[in-house]
């Protein structure tokens, strides 16, 4: 590289020194002059491959200056070597400097020397990397660690005698140690270890620029190869060699500059060597590359979609040249096993290829064969690389006319019905870029993100994870953790139209409006395109469009009352749409954010599962009778009761005071439970708090607490904030007011990891003191506890949405609260309601990453529904003043009284 005043003026660097005492200042102002420089031209836009350049250039510079200080200089028994990325000649903001002090012999003349060295890098800033080896110390450390030997490869003298790097280079070729082969096998390892901390995805909310799949560390493992092997990691030059082609060539290198660029803006952002791409900077990051919002999609949704397709591709090319490289250096051509499969194809080395490279372009058809070939021959492990080149050469075919051609059709169709491999498949054809030009509407998704918590895959990635978490519920291995999804998936009649539902399940998202209804509409299309019969074409429309329905009713509605089940029932129609969605809503739940299943929200979904079951059974024309239920719970628990030496007058003297909504939202069990405690608990004793599991089920369940104790209006308030403090998440509340102002509270709790408590003999009785010591004073309202928000919570930060209306009854007022999720939310509510002299009769509430989705039922201080508008008003603006972060304000909803 040339030299460059304006980045560092040697003259005017010796002109600095001359004036000062100290060194330490003029390299100081150097290092400042130089960043502030690159920091303007890349402001200004300049050649993100320039930057880099200069950057390490004038590190060059700064290091050489502070090096050529020393007395031994220019000794020939020690140079300066930049090794690494450093080596490579590129550096970002605060990319490491990697340097190596290279020795003939000895260290031992050169400590001193070597001490003042670093010691004035230290004090001028600069955070360097640095061994001292002699050459047979290279060549042993070289031996024993793949890393090593790849710094050492990507060497570079800064100052001293190049011949002693050339010494140390010759004893570190393939022909002393790390051969061509080995050398692939341990940097291909090295890489599956890296991509399994991503879990294998280049969609992750917050990607690693530099170690995601598909990031920086993936071109550099192809260079590094090719340097062993070839002795050059030039991408031009391997283009030359032939083993790149243009189109390859430019996807690499287009993509490196790329996540060059938003390396170096994270950098400078950050202020440090971050390779993160968080959340607290995607936003600015997008604004900074001229992104900018539309009617469907956000700017950082944009940006980030950009960058998805980016690593994707470049995720697909090194899938490629990788296994390029395994059929140039691992397998012998001559001894190869050949297995035919038909006249288009072949397994060499357990790896489908052509027969011949026209094959594609011959038989459009093939490019969807070769994937149903897959999915029926699961010996088969791959693609071989010439056949990825032809499958990508060739995917341009796939027109208007191939997507309704019936042998494509039928071949597609015929891969959902495989034994095995329809996921991977899928997924081979997503990354090599043959299922976004079969179905557009796919395509469309791929790589779109949601700017939330809640989905931390891009659409596309969700979607084939979804077919994925289906295909293990058929697993007997399975069985277990998802006992009933695992028992209704092995009876479906069809699972193939399970795994089309799941494939057009969020095909519509990121195009305005419901997406469910948008795809639902081209689900329809895919089916009748297919030749699907009109049954399996409805059956999988109508899954599409309901496919939030199960999962909305159980964790927002009060799935123990009876109309809600029947109205449920009615919305089902019969027992198989019933059975096709439960395990659709399964697999969904785990797909989207691992996080969101937990142990209550499966009994919740078994639990409206077995109840609208029972209710398809009785007839939709039979609608629940209340009556009936309600004394059949009493009647179960009576007898249990009895059982146990309760005297029936006592029972039927408490059950007396309860009211019907009691045994219509508990169990027979918990019934009889209950009124067995109460019973037997002395009114002197104080408050009576009860927990259990509820339910046998490992996976399935959470801890109930239930508390009795007279009752006032601070009750509930006190009842959260002590929870709170006993780190519990609240998943469910009911809220229960006998006549004789005694409280039957029944909360479902989770610990904060989102477990649930179990048979932990410690845990439950420090739940059970801490309750009842803050229930015995509730007028002393427990402190709500400040909690650190969660730094990817900031970034969400959003107006709280409160909704208020009356039920049709007019019974109770109904509360609906969207907000972002922050620590003691719950608790802040209970104050307010407290304040307001508002009792809450029941809480439904649901965490959905970063925000919260609360259900409030609500009566007021005469225990009926709300009827003052202007107190209503009041009541939302204070909740969103509460809750509102200082940056955020919400416009009023629409109160309905």
């Amino acid at each position: 590289m040339p030299v460059d005043n304006e980045l560092f003026d040697p003259g005017q660097f010796q002109a600095e020194l001359a004036l000062k005492s100290s060194p330490v200042a003029a390299f100081k102002k150097a290092i400042r002059q130089a960043d502030s420089v690159l920091q303007s031209r890349f402001e200004g836009g300049r050649d993100i491959h320039k930057l880099i350049h200069e950057r390490a250039w004038v590190t060059d510079q700064i290091l050489q200056q502070a090096w050529q200080r020393l007395p031994c200089a220019n000794d020939p028994g020690i140079a300066l070597l930049a090794v690494g990325g450093y080596g490579r000649g590129e550096l970002h903001p605060h990319s490491d400097i990697d340097l190596l002090i290279l020795l003939k012999d000895s260290d031992e003349p050169f400590r001193d020397s070597i001490e003042q060295f670093l010691m004035l890098l230290w004090d001028i800033g600069l955070e360097v990397g640095q061994s001292v080896r002699n050459v047979t110390e290279c060549a042993e450390q070289a031996r024993a660690d793949i890393t090593v030997i790849t710094n050492l490869m990507e060497s570079r003298t800064l100052h001293g005698d190049e011949q002693l790097r050339q010494a140390m280079i010759a004893t570190i070729s393939a022909g002393h140690m790390w051969s061509d082969a080995e050398f692939f096998r341990a940097k291909r390892a090295e890489q599956q270890a890296r991509h399994a901390k991503f879990n294998d995805t280049e969609y992750n909310l917050e990607p690693n620029v530099k170690s995601s799949p598909g990031g920086l560390r993936d071109i550099q493992t192809i260079g590094w190869v090719a340097l062993r092997h070839f002795g050059t990691n030039d991408l031009r030059e391997l283009v030359e060699r032939g083993f790149l082609n243009e189109a390859e060539y430019t996807i690499l290198a287009s993509g490196r500059a790329f996540l060059w660029q938003v390396r170096f803006a994270l950098h400078i952002l950050a202020g440090r060597a971050e390779d993160r791409l968080l959340f607290d900077h995607q936003r600015t990051l997008a604004r900074q590359m001229g992104y900018e919002d539309s009617d469907s999609k956000l700017a950082v949704e944009r940006f980030m979609q950009k960058y998805f397709r980016v690593v994707m591709s470049l995720s697909e090319l090194n899938d490629l040249l990788m296994q390029h490289f395994e059929e140039i250096l691992l397998r012998d051509a001559e001894h190869a096993d050949i297995q035919p499969l038909n006249s288009r194809f072949q397994i060499r080395d357990h790896y489908i290829e052509v027969t011949q490279p026209q094959v594609f372009r011959r038989t459009p058809s093939a490019l969807l064969e070769i994937f149903l070939l897959m999915a029926q021959n699961p010996q088969i492990r791959g693609v071989r690389a010439d056949t990825i080149r032809l499958l990508r050469d060739h995917r341009h075919l796939i027109d208007d006319a191939f997507r309704a051609d019936i042998r494509n059709t039928s071949l597609f169709i015929e891969l959902f019905r495989c034994k095995e491999g329809i996921h991977r498949n899928l997924r081979r054809m997503n990354r090599y870029g043959i299922l976004g030009r079969y179905l557009p509407e796919f395509g469309k998704i791929v790589g779109q993100m949601q700017h939330d918590l809640f989905h931390i895959y891009t659409v596309d990635a969700h979607t084939l994870n979804l077919i994925k978490h289906l295909r293990k519920l058929g697993r007997p291995d399975y069985q277990e953790k998802y006992p009933l999804a695992w028992k209704i998936f092995c009876r479906l009649p069809k699972p193939d139209l399970l795994y089309m539902a799941g494939l057009y399940h969020d095909i519509a998202k990121g195009r305005g409006g419901d997406h469910s209804e948008l795809g639902a509409v081209d689900a329809e299309a895919f089916c009748q395109r297919h030749h699907l019969p009109a049954w399996d074409t409805h059956l999988v429309s109508w899954l599409v469009e309901n496919h939030l329905v199960m999962s909305t009713t159980a964790q927002r509605k009060d799935i123990s009352d009876p109309q809600v089940i029947h109205d449920f029932a009615v919305q089902m129609g019969n027992q198989v749409r019933l059975d096709y969605l439960y395990v659709l809503t399964i697999a969904d739940i785990n797909a989207t954010n691992p996080t969101l299943w937990n142990s209550w929200r499966a009994s919740l979904l078994r639990q409206l599962y077995t109840e609208t079951k029972r209710a398809l059974r009785r007839g939709l024309d039979n609608p629940p009778d209340r009556e009936e239920q309600i004394h059949q719970t009493q009647q179960a628990a009576l007898d249990i009761l009895v059982r146990n030496g309760i005297d029936e007058e006592d029972v039927q003297a408490l059950w007396t005071q309860l009211g019907d909504d009691y045994f219509l939202r508990h169990t027979a069990s918990d019934v009889a439970w209950h009124a067995e405690a109460i019973i037997q608990h002395p009114a002197s004793l104080g408050p009576l708090v009860l927990i259990k599991e509820t339910a046998q089920r490992e996976f399935e369940g959470a801890t109930q607490v239930f508390i009795y104790t007279p009752d006032q209006n601070d009750l509930f308030a006190a009842t959260v904030a002590a929870m709170d403090q006993l780190n519990l998440s609240i998943q469910d509340a009911r809220i229960i007011t006998s006549t004789s102002r005694f409280s039957l509270d029944t909360y479902i709790v989770l610990d904060a990891d989102g477990g649930s408590i179990g048979d932990n003999p410690e845990r439950i009785r420090q739940i059970k003191q801490g309750l009842i010591e803050a229930l015995s004073n509730p007028d002393d309202y427990p402190a709500i506890i400040q909690r650190r928000v969660p730094r990817q919570l900031k970034h969400f930060a959003f107006p709280p949405e409160v909704t208020i209306f009356n039920d049709p009854a007019g019974q109770h007022t109904i509360l609906e609260l969207s907000a972002p999720d922050r620590p003691g939310l719950l608790a802040r509510m209970g104050r307010i309601f407290l304040d307001f002299d508002i009792s809450v009769q029941n809480a439904k509430i649901v965490t959905l990453g970063e925000r919260v989705d609360d259900v409030f039922v609500l009566t007021g201080a005469d225990n009926q529904a709300l009827s003052d508008p202007q107190l209503c008003q009041r009541l939302q603006q204070t909740i969103v003043a509460t809750l509102s972060d200082s940056n955020g304000s919400a416009t009023p909803r629409q109160i309905t009284i």
